[in-house]
């Protein structure tokens, strides 16, 4: 056995939780320097949504009509997590790009704790989709869409929103890890994301759809905190089904 591989056992070994932490740290921090040398990867990241508001709120807006409300207050907060889903993405592609130019196996070879090449991808994408959600509030904001809560309940719909998309982006890195091609992880990313935001209350109440995928729809997890972000943006129930009630609007 070589001196190298005596050594890494013994590193791995004395790992500690705040080691774990200065490596995912490294690793995140690498990766926000990618982004900060690629600032066009930031305004595709964001231009993504922006097509995807602008096309919910002014071409489909006028044929869709959501009972007891507007529809621009209806698709804004789903939006918001679109935004987010897109922006996780980008963690499948990117980790699939490491894992075909090698750069995992080095980093595997490496006296440093094995949860901190994800760990640290995902919070470096995680920040990328922070830049993308503040330019979709801001753009909702100027096609119409108005926060009906209090302060801290907008607070939280917000963080919900940060929440659901670090999440996904474990779900994008298993996806990168599977596909170990950049293309191919590109494809596989975008099927999730199809599924989950055209099979759900996103765009349309799910009382409009066929009786056979209301069950899915009004259980999935896009739907769950779609409901849960309305409910907390703009006040009402938090309703996953019917959308007979717009929050914000009275009953």
């Amino acid at each position: 056995m070589s001196d190298h591989q005596r050594i890494l056992p013994a590193a791995w070994a004395a790992m500690t939780p705040a080691l774990a932490l200065r490596d995912t740290a490294g690793v995140a921090k690498r990766n926000l320097l990618r982004i900060a040398r690629t600032p066009q990867m930031l305004v595709i990241g964001a231009l993504q949504p922006a097509l995807l508001l602008v096309l919910f709120r002014y071409v489909l807006g006028g044929a869709i009509h959501v009972p007891g409300g507007h529809y621009v207050d209806y698709v804004v907060p789903a939006v918001f997590l679109e935004a987010v889903l897109i922006g996780g993405m980008t963690t499948s592609i990117g980790l699939a790009q490491d894992l075909h130019s090698g750069i995992i196996d080095r980093f595997r070879s490496l006296p440093m704790a094995r949860c901190a090449v994800l760990a640290g991808r995902t919070l470096a994408d995680i920040s990328r989709s922070l830049v993308s959600l503040a330019i979709m509030i801001g753009l909702g904001l100027l096609v119409g869409f108005r926060f009906h809560n209090d302060p801290g309940s907008i607070i939280a719909g917000i963080l919900l929103i940060i929440a659901f998309g670090y999440a996904f982006s474990w779900v994008y890195a298993v996806i990168g890890l599977a596909t170990k091609d950049p293309e191919t992880a590109q494809v596989a990313g975008i099927l999730p994301f199809f599924i989950l935001m055209f099979a759900s209350n996103a765009i349309v109440p799910v009382s409009t759809m066929p009786s056979w995928l209301q069950g899915f729809a009004s259980n999935q997890p896009l739907s769950v905190t779609v409901a849960a972000v309305r409910a907390l943006l703009e006040g009402g129930p938090a309703d996953t089904g019917s959308g007979n009630h717009s929050p914000g609007q009275p009953e």
